[in-house]
């Protein structure tokens, strides 16, 4: 017979006109499942009301990521046994640094302009897209391929660095660890616009090097290695101008 517990989930709710406030349900669960599944049932069983978001159920996405007793988690990958025990609470809330569109959703459009902006994390033509016995991340990028390519390797674009990050609490126009983390990925060779907008006031220079971002990532990108990584690169390019030898 399957270990039963019963679990107190605090669930954030906030919608236009409401004040921001937890709800509390309690649920007796599989402590095997995943936190997305009590989410699901609160909303079944519970709540129709509630908003949040999810698709794949596997990580694949990123679409289900929320903060789980503080912490930036997938909530499809995320057992409730990890996060708490028998008779205790699951506090659950959007990400933060994002617009929140109600409940546990947010709203994440200027992470996805600004990974467009570095063409970024990778690009895959379509027709060289994985075959079912291959993985995706031992696909190398093409630093120069075209426009008309899908993003696929490595970032989910779950948003999560970008809420663990502290920087964004105070400015805003950061660009943040996921997009420079594409950037990184996309090179700076032969990029001139690439390298001015990593080189300008809300880029790389602005990372406090907290390494939050690398500790929540769950595709294992390291925007946080790769951030001082773009930094070498950047010092490099400007000695490169310096000494007259192109970049």
């Amino acid at each position: 017979m399957a270990e039963k517990w019963t679990v107190t989930f605090l669930i954030n709710r906030q919608k236009d006109g409401v004040e921001p406030h937890f709800e509390s349900f309690q649920l007796e669960v599989n402590p095997d499942e995943y936190v997305l599944d009590a989410i699901e049932r609160v909303w079944a069983f519970h709540d129709r009301s509630l908003l949040f978001r999810h698709a794949c159920h596997h990580s694949t996405c990123g679409a289900c990521g929320m903060r789980v007793n503080g912490v930036e988690k997938l909530t499809c990958i995320t057992t409730i046994r990890s996060v708490t025990s028998d008779g205790g609470t699951v506090k659950v809330e959007p990400l933060r640094n994002f617009p929140v569109v109600g409940d546990l959703v947010v709203d994440m459009t200027r992470l996805y302009a600004r990974m467009e902006m570095v063409k970024a994390p990778s690009v895959i033509p379509l027709d060289e897209a994985p075959k079912p016995d291959t993985s995706v991340f031992d696909i190398k990028p093409d630093h120069d391929a075209p426009d008309d390519m899908i993003r696929l390797v490595d970032c989910i674009e779950c948003g999560m660095c970008v809420s663990a990050c502290p920087v964004p609490l105070t400015t805003p126009e950061y660009l943040g660890p996921a997009v420079l983390a594409g950037a990184h990925l996309r090179g700076l060779d032969n990029n001139p616009s690439l390298l001015e907008l990593v080189d300008g006031p809300n880029g790389v220079w602005r990372c406090h090097s907290a390494f939050e971002c690398t500790a929540v990532c769950p595709s294992n990108v390291e925007p946080g290695w790769r951030i001082m990584d773009l930094r070498k690169q950047v010092v490099k390019k400007r000695f490169q101008r310096l000494f007259g030898r192109g970049g």
